[in-house]
């Protein structure tokens, strides 16, 4: 579970799950963003030890490496949801990085 949510945050920069899974994830994510800070081969390696994913590590090293170079720490946040989780009632929570990719918005050319 750890991977699979682990990717899905690094691949699409915001997850939504519950605030146990979101808290032990963080620390995980948290990790791997200050190893892809230093883009060494045996970095690289150990990231992909944990995330057995090459596109997710690609990503990871290439996109959110060096937008967090700076940053000395504290690259997610958690945001609280307002309505529960459908099934079980569980309080729901956004994780995402606390810098985004802008998102691509394709506008329409408009005759006037």
């Amino acid at each position: 579970m750890m991977r699979n949510m682990t990717n899905s945050l690094v691949e699409h920069e915001r997850i939504v799950t519950t605030i146990q899974k979101a808290k032990a994830i963080k620390p995980h994510v948290e990790k791997l963003v200050t190893l892809s800070k230093d883009p060494a081969q045996h970095n690289r390696r150990r990231a992909f030890a944990k995330m057995r994913d090459k596109q997710a590590v690609q990503k990871l090293f290439d996109i959110l490496g060096p937008r967090f170079k700076e940053r000395p720490g504290g690259y997610c946040r958690i945001l609280k949801l307002s309505k529960p989780r459908l099934g079980d009632g569980g309080e729901r929570v956004i994780l995402e990085f606390v810098e985004r990719t802008p998102e691509v918005e394709e506008t329409a050319d408009v005759a006037e």
